[in-house]
Formats: C-alpha cells, structure tokens, sequence
C-alpha cells in the first residue's frame, strides 16, 4: 500500500513504559508534522503489529519504529534481527531509543542494521529535547520511502 505525498507519518513507538510513552506523545504532539503514534508495549506485540496478524491485521505499515530494547516478552534486540531480516519489512527505519548505554548494545544494534541509536535521558527537558530531535531530522528532513 503506497502512502499518499502529504499524508500523515505512521509511528510505531515499541515501549513497555508507560511514563516513557507519555513523554514521546508529548514531545511528538508539541511538533507542526503531521503524524499517528501507535504504541504496542512488547517484541510479540511489535512483530505481530509489523506481520499484520490478529488484532492488527487491519494496520498498515510504519513509517518509521521507535524501539526500546529492554521489553517483555521478546526484547528489542531480537525484534530488531527479525525486522531487518525481513524483506517486507527491512526497509522501515528503526531508531533505537532505549535506556541502556552500553557499548554492547550499541555495536549489535547496528550489526543488526538499526538506522540509529538514541539513549534516553533521564532528565524530562533533554528527554523531550531528544525526542524533538528525532522527530526534526525522521519527519522533517529524511525522505521517507513509500510503503510497500
């Protein structure tokens, strides 16, 4: 399904708390791009959101996903591997926005071919800074692909 020039950005944020969901929709809300935030809380949630299966059969595609890597169920990494080895869906953007700082971390990330890393900050006005941020450069200046 190909996305209309002018229509609104279709986020996935895939984030287990709710006080870090809260943050990224106001942040995002306080932006002049046009958008939709879907919020799915775990990997399981987040994959069958991508595959269109049960209750999100009816969802189209993301334009781009927010990823935490600390989540329930399947974390963020295997998500990640599973997104990008996927040819319907490897061509979606993934930034990883996650608490962890770890070098580890950092490094499989981009072997798993995340378009960024971001870590959140602790302190609520870089936070929303943060977010602002990706919003500035994913939806204003990036030239998304159109859906598939």
């Amino acid at each position: 399904m190909k996305k209309d020039i002018g229509s609104a950005i279709d986020i996935l944020l895939v984030e287990d708390n709710p006080g870090d969901v809260e943050l990224v929709r106001e942040a995002l809300g306080t932006g002049a791009t046009r958008h939709i935030l879907n919020v799915v809380r775990d990997g399981v949630q987040a994959l069958n959101y991508l595959r269109r299966q049960g209750s999100y059969a009816d969802r189209q595609l993301p334009d781009l996903v927010l990823l935490d890597l600390n989540l329930p169920r399947k974390g963020g990494r295997e998500v990640l591997e599973e997104i990008k080895s996927d040819p319907d869906l490897k061509w979606i953007p993934i930034v990883v926005l996650t608490s962890s700082k770890a070098e580890e971390d950092i490094l499989k990330s981009y072997s798993l071919h995340a378009n960024c890393y971001v870590t959140k900050p602790v302190d609520f006005e870089q936070f929303m800074g943060v977010v602002k941020a990706i919003e500035d450069f994913w939806l204003t200046t990036v030239k998304l692909p159109f859906r598939h």
